[in-house]
């Protein structure tokens, strides 16, 4: 039991640190296909999320998702309970954190634990699809603010690259 809980674990940490740093945070800086389909004013939750069969929408949960499913083929040895487990628990998480646009209102003990335990609540999450250079980290808040620093590096990889071509 104890080893399927650290297995779940180790599975939403190590998927979110890739998840975040590998394709989230390059996306915002490099990419536009994250942005156009998951941060775009013009689409509220039910849109996005539910009734959506667009490709670009479709591609862009692929992305985010697989370095989750890559860690899931790594620990699968270990505990195949507890990477079913983490799946699920990524899953529940990333339907939990996008209901703050239909008035969601995370109870004050909830939003409390989830600050012990740094864990993104709707509201947090909500604030990056308000400011998308804030809240990054989809399930841990701790990755927010190496996220930022890589991000502000991504930045001025970008400047050189585009000035080392003029």
């Amino acid at each position: 039991m104890l080893e399927a809980i650290a297995v779940a674990w180790l599975l939403l940490f190590f998927g979110d640190l890739l998840s975040t740093f590998v394709y989230h945070v390059p996306e915002h800086v490099f990419g536009s296909l994250h942005l156009k389909t998951h941060h775009c004013w013009k689409k509220d939750f039910r849109h996005y999320a539910i009734l959506t069969l667009n490709t670009q929408v479709l591609l862009d949960g692929i992305l985010g998702a697989l370095p989750y499913l890559l860690m899931a083929l790594i620990l699968w040895s270990f505990s195949p309970i507890g990477v079913i487990s983490g799946l699920i628990l990524g899953q529940l998480h990333v339907w939990w954190r996008h209901i703050s646009v239909l008035d969601w209102k995370t109870p004050k003990f909830v939003t409390i634990l989830c600050q012990v335990l740094f864990i993104t609540t709707p509201e947090r999450h909500w604030l990056h699809h308000q400011k998308t250079n804030q809240g990054f980290g989809d399930i841990f808040t701790f990755f927010e603010q190496p996220s930022l620093v890589w991000m502000r590096w991504l930045r001025l990889l970008r400047l050189h690259f585009r000035y080392s071509r003029i």
